[in-house]
């Protein structure tokens, strides 16, 4: 990649722009805060009032708009923690004027889009990091390090519920700015994709309850995928007023034992006997990724995942979507 001998030659701190001034951009801001390889010089966020707060809190520049951040060329790096529908045209931007940069899942809420920022970050020799931290917490971990003990694994199911009473008017209830679900959830599915490999066909459903012109107050979609090895996979993701009871768990059976995690606990289920499996902690996730990012630029230590990885869990969404919407199986092209 072109730019790191600058780097390890000694250009530090580098130069960090966020924009943002959400919880993913708060753990952020704090990581490079208290990083010395780093210097958060500015912040771009929705409102001039939150952003000059936020700006404040972590001795940085509180600018306009995400559009002057990404000119101003003393920045080496750009992290967008912002509204989903912004993400690509900002990576884009940035990567444009010469920026490496990290953005926090989906890249874009169309596989074009993103495709195409890949094939800019290419043409610039610049990194662009999707931020996955699903693939670093215990529960994902654990699955990975216990698979090998079901034997040949033909089932999976991955349910997250989320109640919200009441439901709230903000950007991740707007079709517009969040995006079809499980586009904008992609951890869902990516989850299963790192997990299982190349996926022949979605089946989804989806359901929206809107009382409000602009935001609905619940979803639920279900999707069922076909893997190329016969493994059935169903995600679903819910949300908003119509639920009661939380959920977060992620089973898989093989033809040897279950594998079940419910929460922050796991188990392996063979026979009579279960087993419990210790789960890590799912705390400081963020700071991991955004040092993890640190020492890739300065140092070439190789990061967890690619943006292809991304880009074809993010062709598994656009599937499901195209089968919500049509009502029919969609296949993909692998």
């Amino acid at each position: 990649m072109s730019g790191l001998t600058n780097y390890i030659d000694g250009k530090m701190p580098l130069k960090v722009g966020l924009v943002g001034t959400g919880y993913a951009a708060k753990l952020r801001a704090q990581t490079f805060q208290s990083d010395p390889r780093s210097d958060l010089v500015a912040i771009a966020g929705h409102t001039p009032e939150k952003t000059q707060e936020f700006a404040q809190t972590y001795q940085a520049l509180a600018l306009d708009s995400w559009q002057e951040l990404v000119e101003r060329p003393d920045l080496d790096l750009v992290v967008i923690c912002t509204i989903n529908r912004d993400h690509a045209a900002i990576a884009r931007a940035a990567l444009t004027a010469g920026k490496h940069v990290v953005v926090e899942y989906p890249l874009a809420l169309e596989p074009k889009a993103a495709e195409e920022a890949i094939a800019l970050a290419q043409a610039q020799g610049k990194l662009l990091h999707v931020e996955h931290i699903e693939l670093l917490g215990g529960v994902h971990q654990a699955l990975r390090q216990s698979i090998g003990e079901i034997g040949t694994a033909f089932y999976a199911r991955y349910c997250t519920i989320n109640p919200q009473h009441p439901a709230p008017r903000k950007w991740t209830y707007n079709p517009v700015l969040f995006g079809f679900p499980l586009s904008a959830a992609l951890s869902r599915l990516h989850r299963l994709v790192d997990l299982f490999g190349e996926v022949v066909s979605a089946s989804t459903q989806a359901r929206f309850w809107q009382d409000d012109p602009e935001f609905y107050s619940a979803c639920l979609c279900t999707t069922r995928l076909r893997f190329s090895s016969g493994l059935i996979g169903e995600v679903i993701y819910g949300k908003g007023k119509t639920f009661f009871q939380a959920e977060r768990k992620f089973e898989v059976q093989g033809e040897q034992g279950t594998l079940i995690f419910d929460g922050e606990e796991g188990k392996l289920v063979r026979g009579e006997t279960t087993a419990p499996i210790e789960v890590g902690s799912r705390r400081g996730l963020f700071a991991k990724d955004t040092k993890m990012v640190l020492d890739h630029l300065l140092e070439g230590t190789p990061l967890y995942v690619t943006p292809a990885e991304s880009l074809y869990t993010l062709k598994v969404a656009d599937a499901a979507r195209e089968s919500a919407e049509t009502g029919q199986t969609v296949y993909l092209k692998n």
